[in-house]
Parts: C-alpha cells; structure tokens; sequence
C-alpha cells in the first residue's frame, strides 16, 4: 500500500509540473480545468494498470517465488507473509490510526467551513431565477458564488454589483463549485497528500479565467480590468466557493486578460502528455517485476551485501523460452504450467527439510524471515546461494544459524531439468522468502 501511495504522489507531481512549465500560460481554460480534474485520478490509475507488452519488455534477473510460511500447524504459500502469531491480531496498525485521525480533523476542518458557507444561506433573498438566485449579506462587501446562489454584500455599489453579476453566473454556468467540492473530498481522504492542496489553488485560478473570459465577450477588456483595481477587495476564507475578490488572484487575472490568446497549434503541447504516461506505466512494469519493489528488493540488497557477489550470467525470465523443471513436473506442455508445478515442489521440498526445531535457541518468538537467492545453472544444479536473515532485534550468532540452514535446504534441492533459451540451456535466478515460527 505505501509503494502504490508513493507512486500516486510521484505521478501526480509529474502531471503538476507539466502543467506548471507547459500549460499553465495557456489560455486554454477549459483544456486546462479538465487536465487538473482527470490527472490526479488518473495518477491513482496507472499505478494499478499492468500492461502486459510493457511486463515482458522489462527485464527481470530472478524469480521471485511466493513466500514460505512454516507455521505451527503446517505450511502454506503465498505472495507475501502472514503473521502465524496470534498476539498479532490485537497489536494497533499505527499507519492506519494516523491515517483515520488525519481524516478525522479534514472532515472536522470541512464541515467547519461548510458550517461558515451555510449561515450564509439565512440572509435575505433578493433576487431569484430560473437557474440562480442571489442573497444579500448586511453589512458585507462580500461577493461570491456557491453551485447556484451568488452572495453579494449590500454595501457594494450597483456598479459594482453590475460588473460582478456576469462574473458569478459564469461560475454557476459551468458549474465551478463541484470542482471545488471535489477537491475538497480529495482533501479529506488525501490530507496527507499536499499535492492535492496545489491542485486546487490551481483550479481555483482556472475558474476566475473562465469567468473573465466569459465576461470580456460582452465588456471592453480594458474597462473591465480598471474596474477590477477599482474595486475594494473583501475575502472569506472558504475554499470551497468561488470568491469574485481575491488579493492573491487579481493580479493574475489582469495579466491574464492583457495576455493574447493561445495559438491552436500550443494545444499540441498535451500530446505530452502521451510519452508522460508512458514513462509512467513503464515505471509501473519494473515495480511489477521487482526492481522497485519496496520490500524484497531491501532484503536482498541486504543479502548481497553479505556475500561476495557471484559472476552470474543468467537470462532473464521475462524471455526465457522453457523455465527450469523440477521433477515431476517435465510431462506439463506449458511454460505456465511448468512454472507452477515447479514452484510447489519447490517449497513443498522446502517446507519438509527445513528444520526450524534445530533453530529454536536461534530464533525470536514472533517470525523469523529469511530471504534466499540462489541460481538453477546450466546443468540444473542449484548454485550461487546466498541468505539474510531479516528479523530484527536477531543476534549475529542467531542470523549466521538461520541462514546456514536456510542455505542447507536451497542446496539439497534436487537437480532439475534447466531453462532453455532458443534451445541452448541457460542459468535462472530465483528469490524465496522463508518465514517460520517456534
């Protein structure tokens, strides 16, 4: 779960900075609403599509086997680990209460603000249509827009009022508030994310263009943005409405309107977006090959640190034509078929002959993991084995007894039949987490 938060993060700020060095100037609005509203979700996606042309074109030196997990009732396999210690059900996951306490304050901040949006709502109405209708605040110089209520202070001048009206139907005809309101969820389910934060600041800005550009059809630029400096400013910190004054944006929205509009063939610049994602489901492959695995590729990393490195040549699996064959399993037509059978003997072998009793003055009273790599060579003979234990808080003494054994039974695995590569036989290199328990 963390990798794929990681990579979400890292996408979204890939998609942030296209933005910010490529679009942003644009006077595409619309474009540019649409790409800040698709591309964080589009983030969360990626990460979760697994192309297959792309799997096969990244390259993999090894086999990463499912786990074996020798418990106290047997033995069982998997992709990954489950705890066997019963205690564990009860231990708090930290993560996840940190987690639901950050939600927690987002959804309080929120409802706060919503709390704030929503006193508005008793003030007199003055005026009210079809498609929108307009509040009165006392006393306020307030002017804002929220789905379809626009909320105008009364001491505002008709020619003022007169100038902001245009504006504010703008944000109810395209609808600005669910923008904002979606941003907003994101907020709270992401609140650790401050990506998300910039996302909506931007989109913020959009909405103003918008409505300017929408208002400049009817009104002489120029005399439009005089009256823009001419008028008092006065905010509410509500993220969620679309506010007419802003300190922060006015300044933006003038040069905005100075600025000439976009040529059509600047659009060509989100086709950049193709080759980003790209570089980003590639990024995906190798997670799913386990280049980038957060996990296993610490261990063993950690493993051959402790151990001259071999001279290996072996093909990576992703192209090798016949997978290694244990046996038993040389009747099986498919490399799949091969490939699975192969990896139940495997760590049924393990499961039998690893003595984990003879461990027991050696072992800690939750899990022991191990992680072991090893080689099946051109002749079928298992070589190059190297372990780590990686339990934490194990002596040195304890750690060299476990991967003893650990190596002990990799290196009794019986000879197979191996890998083939275009007819010629070719060495494979696995991994294989062993996990037991006293």
């Amino acid at each position: 779960m963390l990798h794929y938060v990681l990579e979400i993060i890292i996408f979204q700020l890939g998609f942030l900075l296209m933005y910010e060095l490529l679009l942003k100037k644009e006077t595409f609005f619309s474009y540019n609403r649409w790409y800040l509203l698709l591309t964080p979700v589009l983030a969360m996606l990626l990460p979760l599509l697994k192309l297959e042309f792309l799997t096969e074109a990244v390259p993999a030196d090894r086999i990463m086997l499912p786990g074996v997990i020798l418990g106290n009732d047997g033995v069982t396999a998997g992709n990954s680990p489950v705890a066997t210690n019963e205690h564990h059900i009860f231990q708090v996951n930290w993560w996840l209460a940190i987690y639901a306490g950050g939600a927690l304050v987002s959804t309080y901040l929120f409802l706060k603000k919503f709390s704030d949006l929503n006193r508005l709502f008793r003030f007199r109405k003055i005026s009210e249509e079809k498609d929108f209708k307009i509040i009165e605040i006392p006393n306020s110089r307030l002017a804002c827009t929220f789905f379809h209520t626009i909320f105008l202070g009364d001491q505002l001048s008709e020619e003022e009022k007169q100038q902001i009206l245009p504006h504010e139907l703008a944000h109810v005809k395209q609808n600005h508030s669910a923008d904002l309101l979606y941003f907003e969820i994101m907020k709270i389910l992401f609140w650790f994310n401050p990506l998300i934060y910039i996302y909506q600041t931007r989109i913020a800005g959009l909405h103003e263009f918008l409505a300017d550009e929408e208002v400049i059809k009817t009104t002489e630029k120029k005399t439009y943005y005089q009256q823009l400096l001419n008028s008092a400013f006065s905010t509410r910190n509500i993220p969620f409405i679309n506010q007419f004054f802003s300190h922060s944006l006015l300044k933006k929205r003038i040069i905005m309107l100075k600025r000439s509009k976009s040529k059509a063939i600047a659009k060509a610049r989100y086709s950049i977006l193709i080759p980003l994602m790209l570089l980003m489901l590639t990024y995906v492959a190798y997670a799913e090959k386990g280049i980038m695995h957060s996990q296993d590729t610490t261990e063993i990393k950690q493993a051959k640190a402790s151990h001259p490195k071999p001279q290996l040549s072996p093909i990576p699996f992703a192209v090798v034509d016949e997978v290694p064959v244990f046996t038993g399993c040389e009747e099986l037509t498919s490399n799949d078929e091969r490939k699975k059978c192969t990896t139940e003997k495997i760590t049924a072998f393990v499961a039998d002959n690893f003595n984990k009793e003879a461990l027991r003055e050696y072992s800690s009273l939750n899990d022991n993991r191990i992680v072991v790599q090893f080689k099946i060579d051109k002749t079928g003979k298992v070589t190059d084995v190297r372990s780590r234990a990686v339990t934490p808080g194990l002596e040195p003494e304890a750690r060299k007894m476990q991967q003893q054994e650990a190596e002990r039974v990799i290196l009794a695995i019986p000879k197979m039949k191996p890998g083939k590569q275009k007819g010629e036989t070719v060495g494979v290199m696995y991994s294989l987490p062993i996990v037991f328990k006293i």
